[in-house]
């Protein structure tokens, strides 16, 4: 029942930053600015062909590549040899997937991801509702796992 749960999150994540980026498109053009937040937060529609600041720019088989690994390793471990990661843990792991998978449908339906939050008061890449999932949930992960979680880090033999 666990498993459905996450699935029906990272189903959630996906919906909404597809819905957020399908509103931009159909309301931006390229380029394009709209306040959301003066002063700290507006829309600008922008295309990107890398990752984060643009980084592996053209690399989408790269991108594919990670994604595919990741899907394979979340699947062993939640099945074939789980670890000892908490429930808050695996809801951190579910939104990074979910983010991940958003920004993969751009990459394989479009050829890049369609971002569009651009902050105002610092000097800081244009960013999507998908990027802040996978950046949220890797700081809640390695916070509550650094932290929190002193089981994860015990010994194979003592964690089984």
């Amino acid at each position: 029942m666990g498993f459905i749960r996450y699935i029906l999150f990272v189903g959630a994540i996906v919906g909404l930053d597809q819905l957020v980026k399908v509103l931009t498109v159909a309301n931006l053009a390229l380029h394009e600015t709209a306040p959301l937040f003066p002063g700290v937060l507006q829309l600008t529609y922008v295309r990107n062909t890398g990752a984060a600041f643009s980084s592996f720019e053209g690399q989408q088989w790269l991108f594919a590549l990670i994604f595919l690994v990741f899907t394979g390793l979340i699947l062993w471990e939640y099945f074939k040899k789980p670890m000892a990661f908490t429930g808050f843990e695996r809801w951190c792991i579910a939104a990074i997937y979910g983010g991940g998978l958003g920004n993969m449908i751009d990459r394989l339906r479009l050829g890049y991801v369609v971002d569009m939050f651009e902050t105002v008061f610092i000097d800081f890449p244009v960013f999507n509702v998908a990027d802040c999932f996978i950046t949220c949930g890797c700081a809640a992960l390695m916070i509550h796992l650094a932290f929190f979680n002193k089981a994860f880090w015990k010994d194979e033999k003592s964690c089984a």
